[in-house]
């Protein structure tokens, strides 16, 4: 059983994570099966929350107990405004987010069947990560971590560069990306954490120990771990040279949506809290597998004592 004192967040004041990359008004239509080919099909349940992979990150930081704020771009139109105002009422420091005139907010359309599987169909205007600030370690010195995911790459280069050259932990989403993406990115961060499909593709196998390994040969500088959904994450343990493997907590999928970033934003806290990285990936996994129960994309991000308390019960 872990202690109390590795899984309550350390003294002081609350730890503060930077996330940087996606925003985006997702309207969910929950549905009995996804569809296989042309027609109609008629949901059950929906609801429009402004999310993304950074954006969802930063709540679940926020959820945890942290300080979130974000960093990325909307349009100088009504849906900015929603996008703005959700994450804000979120508990999500939203005054880094930049309103691009002339280019329309990020938006996707998901299905979410009774498995608890989507289909997504995202639109993101390029109009809106034309123009990057610069960032310098000043820019990113208040902050414990950064986190950034690859929607906005060159924003992230050089957040990531800030804050290595500021000695802070500069984690890297590592999720399905355009060509080279995660080639620019990686050698700037400290952490990456890998999707699977995004470490398949990038290794060309499907053996997750195999893949692991091969990762960490690639970016030897970095903490490496790939996240795998049901089959748990695995990560290169940097002290002993091996792959350690942590299985996944068991429960009753409801919507896989948001669950990946939900890790993303545990671990990001956890990093920023110097927790040992067995208690930093066991909270993000309990963190993710909680959000999976609830429909509701990054809505379903439980709080530290939720998390805690079926960390207590769990025998990872």
């Amino acid at each position: 059983m872990t202690t109390s004192s590795a899984l309550d967040p350390p003294s002081g004041p609350a730890r503060s994570v930077l996330c940087v990359g996606a925003a985006v008004l997702d309207t969910l239509f929950r549905v009995r099966s996804l569809p296989t080919g042309q027609g109609k099909i008629l949901p059950y349940d929906m609801l429009q929350v402004a999310e993304g992979m950074a954006s969802s990150a930063a709540f679940a930081v926020a959820r945890l107990g942290g300080d979130s704020s974000l960093w990325g771009a909307v349009g100088d139109d009504e849906t900015g405004d929603r996008i703005i105002a959700d994450l804000g009422n979120s508990g999500i420091d939203t005054s880094g987010v930049v309103r691009v005139a002339g280019a329309r907010s990020a938006v996707s359309t998901i299905l979410v069947d009774d498995q608890g599987e989507r289909l997504i169909v995202p639109f993101y205007d390029a109009a809106l990560h034309e123009v990057v600030k610069p960032v310098a370690k000043q820019d990113v010195s208040a902050f414990d971590a950064v986190l950034v995911d690859v929607r906005w790459p060159k924003l992230a280069l050089r957040t990531l560069s800030a804050a290595r050259e500021a000695g802070k932990p500069a984690i890297l989403d590592g999720d399905v990306a355009g060509e080279g993406v995660i080639e620019m990115l990686a050698p700037a961060a400290s952490h990456i954490v890998f999707s699977q499909p995004a470490a398949e593709r990038l290794t060309g196998t499907t053996e997750l120990v195999g893949t692991v390994r091969l990762l960490k040969r690639k970016f030897a500088h970095a903490f490496i771990s790939v996240t795998a959904g049901e089959n748990g994450c695995l990560w290169f343990d940097d002290r002993t040279g091996e792959i350690v493997h942590l299985a996944a907590p068991k429960v009753r999928t409801v919507d896989t949506l948001a669950a990946g970033d939900i890790f993303h934003g545990a671990f990001a806290l956890a990093i920023a809290e110097s927790l040992p990285i067995l208690e930093t990936m066991r909270l993000s996994s309990m963190a993710a597998a909680l959000k999976c129960q609830v429909f509701g994309g990054r809505t379903g991000a439980p709080t530290r004592a939720e998390v805690c308390d079926a960390l207590r019960q769990w025998n990872g």
